[in-house]
Formats: C-alpha cells, structure tokens, sequence
C-alpha cells in the first residue's frame, strides 16, 4: 500500500466522523497525529544517543504509552483525554525564549492544531492506520513523506488556493546540486512548504562536507525556512525532524513578504536561496506597500523575487522557479528583471517544457540561476527537452534527475582551490541545439523581456496553441500591470487631496 493510499483510507474513516468538516480540517488532523508519531520514533534515538535525555512531552502523552496499543484508550476515554489532556498541555509546554529547544518547536506545532474528531473509536482507528502504515525510521522511505503533501494538494485543488505546487524531486535536486551549499553556509527558503529543498540541501551537505559531530551541527544551524500555511509549515517541521533536524526551530511559521523590505538587516542575509514561490496568485492588500514603489505589485512571484535579490550577501547564490508570464510581462515586471540584470548576475535560465508541474498547473516553467553583486554580462539559456518518445509528462510519468545529466555536462563546473562552489564556469559553454547566450544588452534593448525563444528550433508558427496560448497570456498580464499602475496612481493622487 502506497503513502497516498494510506492517507486517503485513513480521510475515509474520517469523513464517518461528524465533528470532521471538509478536506482542510481531515488534513490538519493527520497532520498532528502523524507530527506526534514522528517525533515519538525520534525520541526513541535521543535516548540511544544522549545521556540522560529527558522528554520536553510529559510522559504519559508521549504517543508510545498512550497510541501504540491497538487494544489501548478508545471510545470516550480517548477523546476525553486527547480534548482535556493532551492538547491543553501541549499548546502550554513550558518553553525557553531565549534558545531553541524541542518543547518550544512542540508548543508551536500545536498552537495552530485542533483535535476536530468527535468519535474516540474512530479516532482509534486512525490512529491504529499510523501505527501499521506509517514508518518514516528507514532513511530510504523519508522521500515517501512528500506524497503526503501531493495527496493534500489533490485533496485541496478544488479549494482555490492558487499557487500551491509541489516541486518534483528532479527538479529541487538539480537546482541544489547546481547552486551547491556547502557547510557553513546559510541556506534560505523563503517559501519553504513542506520542505522540499531544505531536505535537498541537508542530504546534498551532508553527502559532501560533513565529516564530524561539530560539522552535523553546523549543517544543523544553518537551513532555514519560511511558510506563510499552518498546514505546510506543521509538514515542514514534522520533515525537518525525519532528515535529522533535531531542533527545527528555524521553520518559521509567517509570511516572508508582510515584512517591510527595510527592516531586513545585514544579520537576515544569507549566501544561498532556493526555493518555488507561490505563483499565480495575488498577496492580501497591503503587503505591497512594504515594498519600495516601483517594485509595488499584488503578484506573490514578483515580491518573492525582489526580496530575493535583498536577501542575498553579496557574492550570494540564487535559484528561483518563476513561470513564463515573469519572462515576458511589462510594467512593474520590466522594472523587477532591470534590477535583477543589474544588480544580480543572471547566468542560466533553464526553459522547463509542459507537463512539468502535471496535474496541478499546466503553466510553463522556468529555473532561474543568478549571483549577487555583479552586473549580467550574459544570460545563458538552456531548453530542456523532453526524453526520447515522450511528448509531456504526468503523474505516472513525471520528470527525472537523469534528465538533467545534459544540463551537468554542459553547466561548466568551476574546479580548483579559488573556484567559488556553485559559480558555472562560463567560458566552457558551448551553444547547441538546446543552448543559446544573449547579451544583456540585446535583452535591454528588448525591454527586458526574457521570454527568448530557441534560435535553433524551427519557428512553431501563429497557429500553435502554445504560442497563441502564450501571446494572450502576455497581453493579460500587460493590462493587469497598467490597471495596477493606474490604482497606484489613483491611489496616491487621492491621497494628496486629502
């Protein structure tokens, strides 16, 4: 049985229970009792490891000695004391402010959970489900948690929350292994979700540098991550403590972009950022206004990329999935990719085909690979091709890290002992049928329009759907830019009357 299949019996017996309403309260549900689980299995190897360790849950809320007899509390008896026991102490663990600790990351899962169910023998039942399914100890199943988040995603397409994708695998690892983090360095994900690339990033480290107790803790202090959603954010923790984060006080449950971009000082920089910020959908009124006024736009992609680029130190790496209305759109867009150009070496846009993202968008994707602190001489543009005998993907066909080895060879890895890990060594590129280089200034002279197409491919022709598909959305997102400008306009003259 699949996790996804596990996931959805476990919904199932959910939706026979009346205090359960909708798909978003069935998953927050799983969501805490799998934390709980998980976090159990963890202790179990705290105690192997750590003298004297101490569990920061009292003892008879630990999952082992209340959840794991199958023939344990039920009925009455369990719903009592999951309502009137376990929740109220665990939202009120007593926790340091000072420092991270386990009971603090604990206290803060459980302030944004609820215990929905209304039946103790259903609730039993679910809980019975975790305990024969579900085993997260064996480090070749800890992948296997993402498709917790992909059955959500399913369960929640219908539910209007735009821009939520989950990043494939292929394509979180190939833009970690290129960006490169090395121990010691800071690594961000503004728009974390479930963890992703943060757990790339930790096996990528882990794989390459870390040799000794110090290193493991050094790793452990220096990947941090944001996420705006409960649910997400209780995921990420809940992942964090499966790859071996024994603390993951650095998730952060907030957004990223109600900050005012002035309040982020040298001590918020970091040198590597990767991440897939929500696209497609628009910020709440205001969060614009944290931002200088002419990057001010409601489009959640174009904010996430602004405060990228004041994220990062200067010689910071980037990598950012972006869609192609970011490559082609004008007015505030034009403004947002002038300051990247300038401010940021963008050296790579690898162009992703359709069916990338199947099936929760059918939009177009690109993977976005830039340097801080020096001007773009050069982008270099690279078309990933679909692999021999396929025209899209999907599901059951989705897109794989071998399919990236063409990009690897052709990347141009920097060797030596004063190369800088993650900076491609340009002058090895050679142009191909899939790769091409434009001059900055030619994309100046252009408007900063990024959306260039392959110059050794054929012309698709106006009739394409693709292309007319591509045209209308351009044309879309030019009038929703001017109606923004216009209200900014608006705005401000209304304003000045006062």
């Amino acid at each position: 049985m699949t996790l996804s299949t596990t996931i959805k019996s476990i919904q199932d017996i959910m939706r026979k229970d009346v205090g359960v309403d909708g798909d978003a309260q069935r998953i927050g549900q799983i969501v805490w009792l799998l934390f709980l689980k998980i976090f159990d299995d963890k202790e179990l190897e705290y105690e192997l490891l750590e003298d004297n360790y101490k569990s920061p849950i009292p003892e008879d809320l630990r999952w082992s000695n209340w959840a794991l007899d199958p023939e344990g509390m039920t009925g009455d008896e369990l719903l009592d004391f999951a309502n009137n026991r376990l929740f109220p102490t665990l939202k009120e663990l007593p926790a340091p402010n000072d420092r991270p600790s386990r009971a603090g990351v604990i206290k803060g899962v459980f302030e944004d959970a609820y215990q929905y169910m209304k039946s103790g023998t259903l609730l039993r039942q679910v809980i019975n489900r975790i305990n024969d399914d579900i085993d997260f100890n064996d480090s070749q199943k800890r992948h296997l948690f993402g498709d917790i988040y992909e059955q959500i995603l399913k369960d929640l397409q219908s539910s209007g929350n735009a821009g939520e994708y989950y990043t494939p695998r292929a394509v979180t690892q190939f833009m970690v292994d290129m960006v490169n983090p090395q121990l010691g360095e800071t690594v961000l994900d503004p728009a974390c979700g479930t963890g992703g690339f943060l757990t790339c990033v930790i096996e990528h480290v882990r794989k390459n540098s870390v040799k000794t107790p110090d290193d493991e803790q050094t790793l452990q202090q220096s990947v941090r991550g944001v996420e705006k959603k409960p649910l997400p954010h209780l995921l990420c923790t809940t992942n964090m403590l499966l790859h071996g984060i024994d603390v993951p006080s650095n998730i952060r449950h907030d957004n990223t972009l109600s900050r005012p971009l002035r309040d982020y000082g040298p001590r918020d920089r970091v040198d590597c950022i990767i991440t897939n910020p929500p696209f497609g959908g628009m910020e709440e009124d205001g969060i614009e206004s944290n931002f200088p006024q002419t990057f001010r736009t409601r489009e959640t992609a174009d904010l996430f990329l602004v405060l990228i680029m004041h994220l990062l130190k200067d010689g910071g790496r980037g990598a950012i999935v972006l869609p192609d209305g970011t490559l082609f759109g004008e007015g505030v867009k034009t403004r947002i990719k002038e300051k990247l150009l300038t401010e940021c070496d963008l050296h790579t846009i690898v162009r992703l085909p359709n069916g990338v993202f199947a099936p929760y968008t059918g939009i177009k994707t690109n993977l976005l690979f830039f340097t801080k602190g020096r001007p773009t001489k050069d982008v270099w543009f690279y078309e990933h091709p679909y692999p021999p005998g396929a025209k899209s993907y999907n599901k059951t066909k989705p897109i794989r890290i071998d399919e990236f080895d063409t990009e690897k060879q052709w990347w141009g890895v920097t060797k030596g002992k004063t190369a800088r890990p993650g900076e491609p060594n340009l002058k090895k590129r050679e142009e191909n049928e899939f790769a091409w280089k434009v001059s900055a200034e030619d994309i100046a002279a252009n408007g900063f329009n990024l959306d260039i197409k392959n110059p050794h491919n054929a012309d698709t022709g106006p009739g394409d759907p693709d292309e007319l598909l591509k045209e209308f959305a351009r044309v879309d997102a030019e009038a929703a830019s001017v109606l923004d400008e216009l209200k900014q306009e608006l705005a401000t003259a209304l304003g000045g009357a006062e």
